[in-house]
C-alpha cells in the first residue's frame, strides 16, 4: 500500500472543535456552495453528503468516500466505495496548542509498484488538494 500525505496545515481552532466540524461531513456542502467561484474551481468537482464525500476525477469518474472510522478527536477515515483499487482517505488531527490544531490528510492506496510512478503524482496532488480544502473551511 502506498501513502501520500498533504503538508501539515495549522488551523487556529482547538482540536475538539476541528474534529467536530470535520466529522460532520454533510454540513460542508452549504459551506462549499457559498465559496467564491475561483475558490470552488481550485477545489474541483466535489460534493458532500451526510456521511460521504463524492469526488469526480478524470479518467476514473465519480468516487464516493464513505466514513469508515471516527476516532475522537484525532482521526476521521473515509474509504472509497467505487474505486478500481482499495483507497482510504484519513484526516489526522493533533493539538498544536490549546487553541490550534495541526491537520494532515493521508491517502492510502493499493497500487502495483509498476503503476506507482504513473499515478503517484496524481495521488499526491489529491492529498494536497484535500488538505487545502480542509483549511479553506476554517478560514
Amino acid at each position: 500500500m502506498a501513502s501520500y500525505s498533504s503538508k501539515p496545515a495549522v488551523i487556529n481552532k482547538p482540536v475538539d472543535e476541528v474534529y467536530e466540524r470535520i466529522s460532520n461531513i454533510g454540513a460542508y456542502q452549504q459551506k462549499l456552495d457559498s465559496l467564491p467561484a475561483e475558490v470552488r474551481e481550485k477545489i474541483g468537482d466535489v460534493r458532500f453528503e451526510d456521511d460521504a464525500i463524492v469526488i469526480t476525477a478524470a479518467p476514473v469518474g465519480e468516487i464516493r468516500f464513505a466514513v469508515k472510522e471516527r476516532v475522537s478527536p484525532s482521526r476521521v477515515t473515509l474509504a472509497a466505495e467505487q474505486s478500481p483499487v482499495p483507497l482510504n482517505l484519513t484526516v489526522n488531527l493533533e493539538p498544536e496548542s490549546e487553541s490550534s490544531t495541526k491537520a494532515t490528510s493521508v491517502i492510502d492506496v493499493e497500487i502495483p509498484a509498476m503503476l506507482k510512478p504513473m499515478i503517484g503524482g496524481k495521488m499526491q496532488e489529491a492529498a494536497d488538494k484535500f488538505g487545502e480544502l480542509i483549511t479553506t473551511f476554517f478560514a
